[in-house]
């Protein structure tokens, strides 16, 4: 029992002797510039915190949201389209006929040894005809996943972010 007694003694020197070191170590200026940085900082991760709290922040948080999840839907209705586009062959018919133009035009020399008949003019024009008609059945496809994109509100709750966090950082700048 005496043995433990003086063992207790002894624990609490020592650990009175570490508590005085540590002191000693608090006062060197080396050791308060930095735990005066640690406070500096913890109070700008404090008001950063209070600003994500603020009904503006949360808003703005929730609008990115939605936008993402928007701009996912968007992507995965282009994704569609142009998957159902390449199913019909519009995207091959168009790229062939482009090709078939081209090397018709190409054949052409300037020194008159292929002439221009009425059947490769009537060709150029039925390719290209149908290349347009291509051109345009896309650029419906996309017309029509751009309006649904709109109506999916993302262009709004893109302005409504920025407009918020404009003034978000007008009132902080100020």
């Amino acid at each position: 029992m005496e043995k433990r007694k003086t063992s207790k003694i002894r624990e609490i020197k020592e650990t009175a002797s570490d508590a005085a070191e540590i002191m000693r170590q608090i006062s060197n200026p080396g050791v308060l510039e930095s735990l005066n940085k640690v406070k500096d900082t913890a109070k700008v991760v404090n008001e950063i915190i209070k600003g994500l709290n603020t009904s503006e922040m949360v808003k703005n948080i929730e609008n990115f949201r939605l936008i993402s999840e928007n701009m996912n839907e968007t992507s995965t209705k282009m994704d569609n389209t142009v998957s159902q586009l390449r199913e019909t062959g519009i995207v091959f018919e168009a790229s062939e006929i482009m090709k078939f133009a081209k090397n018709k035009i190409n054949s052409f020399d300037d020194d008159g040894m292929n002439s221009i008949n009425g059947q490769d003019l009537y060709e150029i024009s039925t390719a290209s005809k149908e290349m347009m008609l291509s051109i345009k059945d896309l650029m419906n496809e996309i017309t029509i996943t751009v309006a649904s994109s709109k109506k999916s509100a993302t262009i709004h709750n893109v302005k409504d972010t920025i407009k918020e966090a404009s003034h978000i950082y007008k009132t902080r700048v100020s």
